[in-house]
């Protein structure tokens, strides 16, 4: 029988991680990094055998692996996949504190949490905003929802996943509102450099030839995003240096280039599509964030 290490029993607090794909594992692997006893479980065998040979214990069954920590850390493939593990084991997950990273939308975080309350178990919903490798690291970033009194509790253990461990409100969705937003501007943005290096491979030039000269975009974003927030939660647009109708006439340049050059331009024609709308709202004058307007009334 498992006996539940507590943090008198030992210098840091014991942990299981449940759910063994590659990111299950980088979170396992970053806890027994910084010397906590680390419990793992995985549906299929196998997958822990890396983690054991640097100390962590692999459990038979779930429910065993959730009775020897008093924080459990779930990081499965779906929510699907994590109710199927969480269900059956309501009885040994009360009176611990229960960390789900899986990735959804903020519906499925709320349920999971009213889950957990009906059952008495303690939870946080998370989100882990970096790859594998990174995990772990000073930079890492990783956001939590929830119960702030586990949070607070367990916030030097988190850390050991990253040292950028956000606690971003009580509202158990919040995380992965935050998750999902983050992961739009990701994917619009890695979209956009796929198809710049499409349209300069169109020209002759290489994409290893370009690549150098995009720093001084992404060093520009930082500063954009701030202003670009602070614009849209007040509702204002000042576009004195650099207006939407100026921009939105790049925009349509660039689409028919890659038009002519037989590229797909579905991105770009959406984006122009927002921008006209705008415009005809009478944006002209104001800054891309009044965009926004396009997007939240379309």
């Amino acid at each position: 029988m498992f006996h539940m290490p507590t943090t008198s029993d030992t210098a840091l607090t014991p942990v299981t991680v449940l759910g063994l794909g590659a990111m299950g594992r980088a979170l396992a692997g970053a806890f027994l990094k910084a010397g906590h006893p680390t419990t793992v479980w995985n549906r299929s065998k196998g997958r822990g055998d890396e983690l054991a040979a640097r100390g962590a214990v692999v459990a038979e069954t779930a429910e065993d692996a959730v009775r020897a920590a008093e924080l459990i850390v779930v990081c499965v493939v779906d929510y699907d996949a994590a109710e199927a593990i969480l269900a059956p084991l309501e009885d040994a997950l009360q009176g611990r504190v229960l960390v789900n990273v899986t990735s959804d939308v903020p519906e499925r975080s709320r349920a999971m949490a009213a889950w957990a309350a009906e059952h008495s178990i303690a939870y946080l919903d998370g989100a882990v905003m970096v790859p594998t490798g990174v995990v772990g690291g000073e930079d890492a970033l990783l956001f939590y929802s929830g119960s702030r009194e586990s949070f607070e509790r367990y916030e030097s253990t988190l850390k050991a996943l990253g040292g950028r461990a956000a606690f971003v409100g009580e509202e158990p969705g919040r995380a992965a509102a935050y998750d999902l937003s983050l992961l739009d501007f990701f994917y619009g943005s890695i979209s956009g450099l796929v198809h710049a290096f499409a349209l300069a491979k169109a020209e002759g030039v290489e994409a290893a030839d370009i690549a150098p000269y995009m720093d001084t975009t992404v060093s520009i974003l930082p500063p954009i995003a701030e202003y670009t927030a602070a614009n849209i939660d007040a509702r204002s647009y000042p576009g004195a240096e650099a207006n939407l109708g100026m921009m939105a006439a790049s925009v349509d340049h660039i689409l028919h280039a890659a038009e002519a050059r037989g590229l797909d331009v579905s991105q770009l024609a959406g984006i122009k599509r927002v921008a006209d709308r705008a415009l005809a709202r009478g944006h002209a004058a104001d800054d891309w964030a009044s965009t926004y307007e396009a997007v939240v009334k379309p």
